[in-house]
């Protein structure tokens, strides 16, 4: 009788502590509303997405995304200037409620955190000056590639990277267009975006696509489990697809039409 007693005791408490986790999980988008700011995690450093504007504040498509879904939801926007390394930390560990930081989705990010669905275009490529002939990844062996470290760009050009490429891997995105400008690589292998601003800047470069790795559309990044809260940045996001907002957003910041994007 007392090891039934213990049994039922035991199995009591576990699915209390159970129903409290579950409680604790769901309560994110009740907390941003009571608190009246949401914390969106955004880069400073990846034109035209996140960067310092002459002002010295942060604009560009995912700061204007980060603004309309504040706003959609009634709230204080306080935005958090992150690297592509500590993205997802931010949201494990809950010191950021989103990340809008052209995030792309992968079986591994998905493991560990929770996606809204897409919001902006964007696809990798490898790229180099018009000068030299890459076509094939055959032809990249013996040169040098710069990629932004932990990133989708460094996770697409390293699988198709045979023996004899040396990727150079370098923290943060202007480092990595710094290196690839200055000469300290041949190639690079960077999102669309990027590139097209390396262009901009840097037309003696000569810069063109080698090699178009992987289409990959932004989405904002959730914690695990917050899905209460992945619901209604999906609804705004859905809003903002049919009133034609993310459309106007790709047109001004990327210069290129949103197109299908996956939901």
């Amino acid at each position: 009788m007392r090891a039934y007693r213990r049994h039922t005791l035991f199995g009591l408490l576990a699915a209390i502590a159970l129903c409290g986790a579950s409680a604790q999980a769901q309560n994110q988008l009740e907390d941003i509303q009571k608190a009246k700011v949401l914390r969106v995690g955004i880069p400073t450093d990846f034109a035209p997405y996140g960067f310092v504007g002459p002002d010295l504040k942060p604009q560009g498509l995912d700061i204007d995304m980060a603004q309309y879904i504040a706003d959609k939801l009634g709230v204080k926007l306080e935005m958090l200037s992150i690297s592509t390394q500590n993205r997802i930390p931010y949201l494990q560990t809950h010191k950021a409620d989103l990340v809008i930081y052209s995030l792309g989705k992968t079986p591994e990010r998905e493991k560990v955190i929770d996606f809204s669905a897409a919001y902006a275009p964007y696809y990798i490529a490898v790229y180099g000056p018009r000068s030299m002939a890459v076509k094939s990844p055959q032809d990249m062996v013996g040169k040098t590639v710069a990629t932004n470290r932990g990133t989708t760009d460094d996770i697409e050009v390293t699988k198709v990277a045979l023996p004899g490429t040396e990727i150079r891997r370098f923290e943060g995105n202007d480092a990595t267009i710094g290196a690839f400008v200055a000469g300290q690589t041949q190639l690079i292998s960077t999102g669309s975006p990027a590139a097209e601003v390396v262009k901009q800047r840097n037309p003696q470069l000569g810069l063109e696509v080698k090699l178009t790795l992987k289409t990959s559309p932004c989405f904002v990044g959730i914690a695990k489990g917050e899905d209460s809260l992945r619901a209604r940045v999906n609804d705004i996001i859905a809003e903002a697809r049919r009133s034609g907002v993310v459309e106007r957003l790709s047109q001004k910041w990327l210069g290129l039409a949103a197109g299908d994007l996956p939901l």
